[in-house]
């Protein structure tokens, strides 16, 4: 173990409005995401958006939304998203979301153990991931780097 955790911030498009009737399965199953998510092994925490769920609604436009947490690492997230009931919501989010332009969705980026990254932070790593690529700093998990060492 070591003294930094994994942040993650993402970001959709919706299709709709949150109480659009449309929307209502996605809705449904944010509570069940959640829940999953908090009983998953390795999950630390998650931002609370208004609703009290866990998505946030860009401030310049409220179609956009995102889920902001943090991990104790890269294998425990990827479990969470790929090998959960979570996979059966990703695989519908064409349903729900637009497609993703050529910006990137998601972005991991490693926090002292104890820190909870702000919406700022996470939108920053975003920004950094799209200038610069992936990188220690910001990365995917396609192309992750390891935590750094902490130094005693």
């Amino acid at each position: 173990m070591t003294g930094f955790h994994l942040a993650q911030i993402n970001f959709a498009r919706l299709r709709a409005p949150l109480d659009d009737p449309s929307m209502a399965e996605f809705v449904e199953g944010l509570a069940l995401m959640n829940a999953l998510a908090d009983r998953s092994p390795g999950f630390v925490w998650r931002m609370v958006g208004d609703g009290g769920d866990g998505t946030i609604a860009a401030p310049a436009d409220p179609l956009e939304i995102y889920t902001l947490s943090v991990w104790e690492s890269v294998e425990h997230l990827r479990a969470y998203a790929y090998q959960s009931e979570h996979l059966d919501y990703l695989r519908r989010r064409r349903e729900w979301f637009e497609p993703h332009s050529t910006r990137t969705p998601l972005v991991l980026w490693w926090v002292p153990a104890g820190h909870l990254p702000g919406f700022a932070e996470g939108a920053a790593r975003l920004e950094l991931l799209a200038a610069e690529g992936p990188g220690p700093e910001a990365f995917t998990f396609r192309q992750s780097f390891p935590a750094p060492i902490a130094v005693a």
